[in-house]
């Protein structure tokens, strides 16, 4: 299969804001290390027009959602400073084809994650703190119908982040009973608590250490780490105000104009 022609195909739908068809479709036999070496192909030439690598997310830790797509493992995705919405400012729809959203913890790192070895021991000891957090996905493959290699080299679904602004020290979290609720529009639509992350989800985060590892590639210090989602992503449109909020960690709202 052609790697580049696929990486552009994707690049261009997201820098046109369109549609296209399912790259496992248009190239049968195409694998997760096709997908991942796709992915860094398009990040690559993101970095090289001026956007900045500022951490990565982590994407199907949930069993219910491997189920769904017939996998055992998470998937990641890149994150550029050009993906973030600060706290309070609204999240254009410019630029998106068919958003969700989902509530998940951020950790925000003080020192450099690299594995292979990475323990979830070695993640609490490396975080410096941790916030709730709003990922915003989107596909760039028409009505969401993908398989695991299609989300993979379309960036993990990847489309926006907020994260909130108070800070808690992990030593301070429960990171497997602390609850969360998403409510979009002042109606709570999904609760769940921080266990449906791979038990915990600093499990999430040594997983992707140690999953970059095979491609070089470290969690760096300052790195912001969006560990999954602990609830199934919501529709969002144009007039939409979503709330993700932690138990004894305050919450964070996402807009959309």
């Amino acid at each position: 299969m052609d790697r580049k022609k696929v990486a552009q195909d994707l690049f261009e739908a997201e820098k046109e804001c369109r549609q296209i068809a399912m790259p496992t479709v248009t190239n049968p036999g195409m694998t997760v290390e096709d997908a991942y070496a796709i992915q860094l192909e398009n990040v690559a030439k993101k970095v090289a027009a001026g956007e900045k690598i500022i951490g990565m997310k982590i994407g199907l830790t949930s069993k219910g959602m491997q189920n769904l797509l017939h996998v055992n493992e998470p998937d990641y995705g890149h994150l550029t400073d050009k993906m973030l919405v600060l706290e309070g400012e609204a999240c254009s729809m410019d630029g998106l084809i068919q958003p969700k959203v989902e509530g998940e913890l951020a950790f925000c790192l003080k020192k450099t994650l690299r594995g292979p070895g990475v323990t979830v021991a070695d993640v609490y000891n490396a975080t410096e703190y941790v916030v709730p957090a709003i990922e915003i996905v989107d596909s760039r493959i028409k009505d969401w119908k993908i398989t695991l290699p299609d989300t993979i080299a379309d960036n993990g679904s990847s489309a926006k982040f907020i994260i909130g602004g108070r800070m808690t020290p992990i030593a301070d979290v429960d990171m497997r009973l602390t609850g969360m609720t998403l409510e979009k529009n002042g109606e709570l639509v999904n609760s769940g608590t921080c266990a449906e992350v791979l038990g915990n989800p600093a499990a999430s985060v040594a997983w992707l250490a140690n999953k970059l590892s095979a491609f070089d590639i470290e969690l760096k210090e300052g790195n912001i780490v969006m560990a999954g989602a602990l609830t199934a992503a919501q529709p969002a449109a144009k007039g939409d105000s979503f709330t993700v909020s932690f138990y004894g960690m305050g919450s964070v709202t996402a807009k959309f104009k």
